[in-house]
């Protein structure tokens, strides 16, 4: 390392003297340079940084469709078993949209995380003629394209990396929301967990066996109607053989109800409509952290 003293102040030194006062003199210009580089370095390499520059786009063909996602993989997921989020925007949504919605890449950088695209459905609310991408409702409905396209993302993704098969978890809003219920229906035994937004699962309840689950609900829900996800709820409890319920440490808006089969069921009930709210996302990954396979 080169040390430049006070009293033979080159030209570069002088001028930081200049510039920032005599204490600039006192310091050796190579260590404040490789000091300020070593912050860059620890900045750029956080794992909040690193999992934002290493969101990549992937694509599969599914029975001749070609369908996307945004795919977020930990450095260590080649060699370590890594658990894996799936996460399904809404009716007239896309992966971007809820890779900024939930952002569980930069919350949970030790996770395999994949943002799924849906293709253009008619919604059960909304959009009735298909104009706008969505998922399938119930099983066998549009050939099953979506929950053939979750196996198919599935298993490309245990070819790829060590996926740890106890940690598998799912999520969504509105009608992705209701298509993570649907996996629950159908593929169930994949899942340690569940946080379906905004949904109500009335048709799919009685396919359902005990999971822990957070479900995320407005109050002002005119869409999904806050009614409707209430009923879900209660049933929920039920199945899951829930007691009486209580303040989850601290998690803002939330109640965990304890279940007698280790299948505890969340309700985060927020004041706002038909929206995912802030911290929401940060809960449901503290849900999912809590909860894997036996």
């Amino acid at each position: 390392m080169l040390w430049i003293a006070p009293s033979k102040k080159n030209a570069d030194n002088a001028a930081l003297e200049k510039r920032f006062g005599d204490a600039a003199g006192r310091f050796p210009l190579a260590r404040v340079f490789r000091l300020l580089l070593l912050g860059l370095v620890v900045l750029s390499s956080t794992p909040t940084a690193r999992a934002a520059e290493t969101l990549a786009r992937r694509q599969w063909t599914v029975d001749g469709v070609v369908r996307e996602a945004l795919v977020y993989a930990p450095p260590q997921a080649g060699t370590n078993a890594a658990p894996v989020v799936f996460a399904f925007h809404g009716h007239g949504g896309s992966m971007q949209n809820a890779a900024r919605t939930f952002s569980y890449h930069t919350r949970w950088p030790q996770a395999i995380v994949v943002y799924m695209q849906g293709l253009n459905t008619p919604g059960r609310l909304t959009d009735p003629e298909g104009k706008k991408p969505g998922w399938q409702s119930a099983v066998g409905e549009q050939g099953d394209r979506d929950l053939k396209f979750f196996d198919a993302v599935l298993a490309s993704l245990k070819q790829d990396y060590q996926v740890d098969a106890k940690r598998i978890y799912a999520s969504g809003h509105s009608n992705g929301g209701g298509f993570t219920y649907l996996l629950w229906a159908a593929r169930g035994e994949t899942f340690a967990a569940f946080a379906p937004s905004a949904a109500a699962a009335a048709r799919l309840l009685f396919q359902l066996k005990p999971k822990p689950v957070l479900h995320v609900a407005g109050e002002k829900d005119t869409l999904v109607k806050f009614e409707w996800q209430q009923q879900t709820m209660a049933v929920l409890r039920k199945l899951n053989q829930c007691g009486e319920g209580q303040p989850w440490e601290g998690e803002k808006y939330c109640t965990i109800y304890p279940s007698k089969l280790h299948a505890p069921v969340v309700t985060l009930i927020h004041p706002g409509p038909h929206l995912v709210p802030a911290g929401a996302a940060d809960s449901i990954v503290k849900f999912f952290q809590q909860h894997s396979l036996p």
